[in-house]
C-alpha cells in the first residue's frame, strides 16, 4: 500500500474509532422517561412551579374572557342597544383585565426562569457527582470530551424545556381546551367547520415525529464526537506539532465539523416543516370562517345562524387557536431535543460502579497497613488476564517493591489495593478486612498514590499541595514541601506558594510537578503510600534528595514502590518480581541477587546499559 493510501486508511480507522465514542440510542419516545426527567421539578413544586401555574391560569382565563366581552357583550348588547354606559364599563373592565394579565405574565416568566435555572443546576450537580463516583472501567471506555458533552451541552439543552416549555405547554393546552369549549358553545356548526383541518395536521406530525427525534439525536452524537476529538487534539497539540501533523489533523476535524453541520441542517429542515404547515392550516381555517361565517350571519339566529358579535368572537378565538397549535408543534420539537439529551444523561446516571459498597460497610478509623492478596485473579477484559492466582503478604510498616517488565501486573496490584477495581477471583485484604466489605472513602483516606504522570490542577502551588488534605494549615503545607525537597524550587518562583501553575501545571517542569505530587501525598498523612514509577521524571540529584526524606516519612507506613529504575528499591524490605501476572521471586535485594534469577538478570541488564552509556 502506498504512503498516501496508508494515510487514508489510518484516517478511516480514526473515524471509525470516533464514531464508537457515542452510539445512537434507539429507544421509543415514552412518558416514563419524561416523568423521570420531570422528577427534578419536585423540590420546587410548592414554590416556583405552583406560583407559575397560578399566574398561567389567571392570564389564560383573562385571554379567553376578553373576546367574549368584546363580541357578545360589547357588540351584540352594548353597541346593538346603543348603551354607552355599559360600553364604558366594558372598556374599563377590559383595560383592568389586560393590566392583571400583564402582572400575571410578569410573575409567570419570572418564576419559570427561576424554576428552570434551579432544575438545571440540580441536574448538572447530580450528573457530575454521579460520574465522580463511577469506577475506573467507566473512564477507561469513555473519552473526556464525551463526558464533558453530557454534563454541559446535554444539560444545557434542557434549559428551555424547564425555563418555559413546561408551563407554556400547560398554558397552550388549557387555552386550546378553553377555545374549543367556547367555540362549540357559541356555534357548533362553525366550530366544526373551522377545525376540520386538525385531524390532517395531527396525522402529519405523527409521521414526522420519529424522523425529527432521530435527527436531533444524531446532532447530539455528532457534537459529542467533535468535542472528543477537540479535547484530545488540544491535549496532544505538542505531539501533533512535533510530527507536523497539523494538516492531517485539520482535515480530520473538517470531516467531523462537516458531519456536525449536516446533522444540524437535517434536524433544522425537518423541524422547520411544522410552522409553515400550521400557517397553512390557519389560512384554510380563516377562509372557512369568512365563507361559512358570513353565510350564518345572513341566516341570522332565528334560522340557525349567528349574530355579528359571535362572528367577531370567533375571529378573535380563531387567531388565538392556531398560535397554541403552532407553539405545541415547536414544543414537540423541543420535547424531542430534550428526550434525546435526557436519554444520554440518564444513560450515564444509570451506569453503576463496578466497585460498589455493601450495606453498612466497615469504616477504617485507623489503618495499620497489613495487605494480603489471597489467590487473586484479575482481568481487564475476557481476553487478557492481568493477574493469575496471586497470593502475597505485605506487613504493616514495610517498604515493598514490585518489579517486572511492562504488563507484568505491577500497576494492577496497586489499583486493587486502592480498590479502583475489584479482583475477578480471590480477595484483597487490609488489616484482615476484605476490601469489598470496606467503605471506599475510609479506605482511600488512608492511602496516597503518586503516579508517574502526575496531575496538577489549575490554581496555586499552595492549593495543589493542600489537595491532599484540605484542612491543612499553610505551615503544614510548607512543611510537607520542605520534607520532599520541593521548597527549593518554590522559593525561586516570583510568588512562591501563591504562584499560579496554570492548566496541568504547564509552568513547571516534569520533575517539579512530581515533587508537588509527593508533597500532596505526604500531607494526607496516609497509612499506605503507593509510588507508581513516581521517581521516573526526577533527575538523579533530586531523586537522591527525596530518597533521604522518604526513609523518614515512610517509617511506620506501608509503602508500595513500583519502579523500573532498580536503584530506587535496593532498601525495600521485600521485593516481588512479577512476570505475566505471576510472582516469580520474592525477597530483599541481597536474597534475590544471591538466587541469580529474574531479578538478578534485571539488575545486571540495567547496569550493563549504564556501562554502555
Amino acid at each position: 500500500m502506498s504512503s498516501k493510501g496508508a494515510q487514508i486508511e489510518n484516517k478511516r480507522h480514526l473515524k471509525r474509532f470516533y464514531y464508537t465514542v457515542d452510539q445512537a440510542i434507539e429507544k421509543p419516545f415514552n412518558w416514563k422517561q419524561m416523568w423521570r426527567l420531570l422528577y427534578y421539578l419536585k423540590p420546587y413544586t410548592k414554590t416556583y412551579l405552583l406560583g407559575a401555574i397560578i399566574a398561567m391560569i389567571v392570564s389564560t382565563a383573562i385571554r379567553l374572557a376578553i373576546p367574549i366581552l368584546i363580541g357578545k357583550a360589547a357588540i351584540d348588547i352594548a353597541i346593538a342597544k346603543k348603551d354607552t354606559t355599559l360600553l364604558l364599563y366594558l372598556v374599563i373592565t377590559i383595560g383592568i383585565l389586560y393590566l392583571l394579565s400583564y402582572v400575571a405574565n410578569y410573575f409567570r416568566i419570572k418564576w419559570v426562569n427561576l424554576l428552570g435555572q434551579n432544575v438545571i443546576y440540580d441536574l448538572r450537580q447530580h450528573l457530575f457527582t454521579h460520574v465522580q463516583g463511577l469506577s475506573n472501567n467507566f473512564f477507561d471506555s469513555k473519552s473526556a470530551g464525551s463526558i464533558l458533552v453530557r454534563i454541559m451541552n446535554d444539560t444545557n439543552s434542557l434549559q428551555e424545556l424547564f425555563s418555559s416549555g413546561i408551563i407554556n405547554l400547560l398554558m397552550d393546552i388549557a387555552t386550546l381546551l378553553g377555545i374549543v369549549t367556547i367555540l362549540i358553545t357559541l356555534s357548533p356548526k362553525l366550530a366544526l367547520a373551522v377545525m376540520v383541518v386538525i385531524p390532517l395536521m395531527f396525522y402529519v406530525t405523527t409521521v414526522l415525529r420519529r424522523k425529527i427525534r432521530r435527527t436531533w439525536q444524531e446532532v447530539r452524537i455528532q457534537q459529542s464526537r467533535m468535542n472528543s476529538h477537540l479535547n484530545e487534539s488540544i491535549q496532544g497539540i505538542r505531539i501533533t506539532q512535533a510530527f507536523t501533523q497539523e494538516k492531517e489533523n485539520t482535515e480530520f476535524f473538517n470531516g467531523l465539523n462537516t458531519d456536525t453541520y449536516n446533522a444540524w441542517v437535517s434536524a433544522t429542515k425537518k423541524s422547520a416543516m411544522f410552522r409553515p404547515f400550521v400557517e397553512m392550516s390557519n389560512a384554510i381555517g380563516t377562509v372557512i370562517l369568512i365563507v361559512f361565517g358570513a353565510h350564518l350571519i345572513i341566516l341570522g339566529p332565528s334560522n340557525g345562524g349567528i349574530e355579528l358579535g359571535t362572528f367577531v368572537s370567533f375571529a378573535f378565538f380563531l387567531g388565538m387557536f392556531w398560535d397554541p397549535i403552532s407553539r405545541l408543534g415547536q414544543m414537540y420539537n423541543q420535547l424531542l431535543v430534550a428526550m434525546a439529551s435526557s436519554e444520554r444523561i440518564f444513560e450515564y446516571l444509570d451506569e453503576k460502579p463496578n466497585v460498589d459498597e455493601v450495606e453498612n460497610p466497615y469504616e477504617f478509623q485507623e489503618m495499620k497497613g497489613r495487605i494480603e492478596f489471597d489467590h487473586v485473579q484479575f482481568s481487564y477484559d475476557e481476553n487478557r488476564i492481568a493477574l493469575h492466582e496471586v497470593s502475597l503478604e505485605m506487613k504493616a510498616g514495610q517498604t515493598i517493591a514490585l518489579v517486572g517488565h511492562t504488563g507484568s501486573g505491577k500497576s494492577t496490584i496497586a489499583n486493587l489495593i486502592s480498590r479502583f477495581y475489584d479482583p475477578t477471583k480471590g480477595q484483597v485484604k487490609i488489616d484482615g478486612h476484605n476490601l469489598r466489605d470496606v467503605s471506599l472513602n475510609s479506605l482511600r483516606k488512608h492511602i496516597s498514590v503518586v503516579l508517574q504522570d502526575t496531575f496538577i490542577f489549575s490554581g496555586t502551588i499552595m492549593d495543589n499541595i493542600r489537595f491532599g488534605n484540605p484542612g491543612a494549615t499553610d505551615e503544614e503545607v510548607m512543611e510537607a514541601a520542605r520534607v520532599v525537597g520541593a521548597d527549593d524550587f518554590i522559593a525561586r518562583l516570583a510568588k512562591g506558594y501563591q504562584t499560579e501553575v496554570e492548566e496541568r501545571g504547564n509552568i513547571l517542569s516534569a520533575g517539579e510537578r512530581q515533587l508537588l505530587s509527593f508533597a500532596r501525598a505526604l500531607l494526607a498523612n496516609p497509612s499506605i503510600i503507593i509510588l507508581d514509577e513516581a521517581t521516573a521524571s526526577i533527575d538523579t540529584e533530586t531523586e537522591l534528595k527525596i530518597q533521604a526524606a522518604l526513609r523518614t516519612l515512610l517509617k511506620g507506613r506501608t509503602a508500595i514502590i513500583i519502579a523500573h529504575r532498580l536503584s530506587t528499591i535496593r532498601e525495600a524490605d521485600n521485593i516481588f518480581v512479577l512476570q505475566q501476572g505471576k510472582i516469580l521471586e520474592s525477597g530483599n535485594h541481597e536474597q534475590l541477587m544471591e538466587q541469580k534469577g529474574e531479578y538478578y538478570e534485571l539488575v545486571r541488564s540495567q547496569f550493563q546499559m549504564l556501562d554502555a552509556i
